[in-house]
């Protein structure tokens, strides 16, 4: 499966980068392929191209605080989730957009 990810925490940086490293880790482990867009104090790393975006089968908006360029998930499945969730619970997450995506 093929993932992209915004993140975003309210202060733009510990939890941004902390759910960016546990999303990868968890979506790797089980075998995915995973893209993450940081949107912070420093401004946005990693941006998603349209091509990643297109082949993505799922977009997971870990994001605490209005994010910028969001009209570019329009047509996509996506999911909406708190960075603490990204942070506390990935591998669960995962688990779940599998179960989602083959339902």
């Amino acid at each position: 499966m093929k993932l992209v990810a915004v993140v975003a925490c309210t202060s733009g940086i510990a939890h941004t980068y902390i759910a960016k490293k546990k999303l990868i880790k968890a979506a790797e482990k089980r075998g995915h392929l995973i893209k993450v867009e940081t949107q912070g104090t420093i401004g946005t790393e990693g941006k998603l191209s349209k091509k990643d975006i297109d082949e993505a089968d799922l977009v997971i908006m870990a994001t605490d605080i209005q994010t910028t360029g969001n009209e570019r998930f329009e047509n996509k499945k996506k999911i909406k989730i708190s960075t603490s969730i990204a942070v506390k619970a990935s591998e669960q997450l995962i688990e779940k957009i599998e179960n989602e995506i083959q339902s």
